[in-house]
């Protein structure tokens, strides 16, 4: 096994892979189109659930359409990693497979976790349906979401996330092997690491909609800095607040009103 005996933070390329740059502009093209044409009402979570179709058909074109939002909006944040890998894996044989199987591994984890949300979201509406007086109250799920996202904006476990996110050459360094049995398994660490600190962000998908473009660019953006800004931390916090105001607001004013 050969393992890396210099210091790849210092060997960073200037130029991201072509096919990541073509990976995320096809998913933000794809999300654009399909909401311009009303496409994505029916390959959204919701739309699916009622949709008649069988729960296996169902999940299948739900996790299609849930990596091509994670690659939207996940896999920017995951460039300086990429970058690096690409850099210290560029004179080990099978360079490109190794890429590949790399990515493979992020995607299979936020697959995973997608795929158990949706499972979990169509029992979620089987159990709302059942109860009428929670059916007509949808902004307690929407409320109690936002707090969930709010109070993990803080917790030790994001902090640690983060950390290992925002320092690609501190998480690569120790656990790069050649090849792509390890790239698969380099990729589904960072993607563990990457689940982690934005599982309660993504899975405010859920509670506000796949269709929301918005919230996806909005998210994204967030998800982006925490991980790569100067002040990312700081950044973190103050969404947390955000989102706890907004769980609160949500739950509170239809009781005032």
């Amino acid at each position: 096994m050969t393992t890396i005996v210099h210091d790849p933070s210092r060997a960073v390329p200037r130029r991201t892979p072509t096919a990541v740059v073509g990976a995320v502009a096809v998913a933000w093209i794809a999300a654009l189109v399909s909401w311009a044409t009303g496409a994505a009402t029916r390959v959204n979570h919701d739309g699916l659930i009622h949709s008649g179709l069988p729960l296996w058909a169902a999940g299948l074109i739900f996790l299609f359409s849930w990596q091509v939002m994670i690659a939207a909006m996940m896999l920017p944040s995951s460039v300086p990693l990429i970058r690096l890998y690409v850099t210290v894996s560029a004179a080990a044989p099978r360079a490109r497979a190794s890429l590949a199987a790399f990515l493979a591994g992020y995607a299979a984890v936020w697959g995973a976790f997608g795929l158990g949300a949706f499972l979990a979201d169509t029992r979620l509406h089987r159990f709302v349906d059942g109860h009428p007086w929670l059916a007509a109250r949808p902004q307690l799920i929407v409320g109690s979401t936002l707090l969930v996202a709010g109070l993990f904006q803080f917790s030790k476990l994001k902090d640690a996330c983060l950390q290992q996110c925002r320092n690609p050459g501190a998480y690569l360094m120790p656990r790069y092997r050649r090849g792509p049995a390890a790239g698969f398994g380099l990729g589904r660490g960072h993607g563990l690491f990457c689940l982690g600190c934005c599982w309660a962000l993504m899975l405010l998908m859920f509670a506000v909609g796949m269709t929301s473009l918005l919230w996806m660019a909005a998210a994204g953006a967030l998800m982006f800095y925490e991980k790569v800004g100067a002040h990312g931390r700081r950044v973190a916090d103050i969404a947390g607040v955000a989102l706890l105001a907004a769980g609160g607001i949500t739950l509170a004013v239809p009781v005032l009103t």
